[in-house]
């Protein structure tokens, strides 16, 4: 009798010791939103690849939410009786389809091209390597355009902070701030046009 009263308590341990969650950061998926995020901003649509939808969906852009996937294949026989391992993964695509997200990458876009564009071209502005503008050579602009450059770029890195969290936020791991902002970071330069420049190593360069 002494010997079966701790089996109960056995068992439990063991169930819970045998299931576990695992939760990782989609980078390839992240990737993928960061570059249509960007060429969207930076007006190059062409270069933006899309998922369709299946024929008769109605067509458009499939978004999907987050998912959880059972393999069964790691299934061992004991889970036939209750006792035994199995492992759920969490596996979300990274979604850039909220209004929150749509808002601003909107006004990025329409800063780009009225602002912000004419200064890469001219080689006063640079993307950091942190994921934000800078200017980087204000003799590139005139006197008369400064204040008004300044202006764009603390709005558009406003806009750059508020994104990089919201998208975060919006698929549900606010913990994944740094690292949405890091790839985006690399996109920015990733998308960068010839002649323009960015951060390399605390560096300037220019593509």
């Amino acid at each position: 009798m002494k010997q079966w009263m701790g089996v109960p308590v056995a068992s439990a341990l063991l169930l819970s010791a045998c299931v576990t969650i695992n939760v990782y950061f989609p980078a390839a998926e992240a990737k993928q939103a960061a570059k249509e995020f960007v060429e969207k901003v930076i007006n190059d649509a062409d270069k933006v690849q899309i998922k369709e939808a299946p024929s008769g969906g109605g067509g458009g852009m499939v978004m999907q939410t987050p998912r959880a996937r059972f393999d069964v294949a790691r299934l061992d026989p004991w889970v036939l009786l209750g006792i035994g391992s199995a492992q759920a993964q969490s596996a979300p695509d990274i979604s850039i389809k909220t209004p929150a997200i749509q808002a601003i990458q909107s006004r990025m876009e329409s800063r780009f091209s009225s602002s912000l564009r004419a200064g890469f071209d001219s080689g006063a502005l640079g993307f950091t390597s942190d994921g934000l503008v800078s200017l980087r050579d204000p003799s590139k602009v005139e006197l008369k355009d400064r204040v008004a450059l300044n202006t764009a770029v603390a709005d558009d890195n406003r806009d750059r902070k508020a994104v990089y969290r919201e998208v975060a936020v919006a698929n549900g791991h606010p913990e994944w701030e740094e690292q949405i902002r890091g790839v985006f970071a690399k996109q920015w330069i990733s998308s960068a046009r010839a002649g323009w420049w960015y951060q390399s190593g605390g560096a300037w360069k220019q593509k």
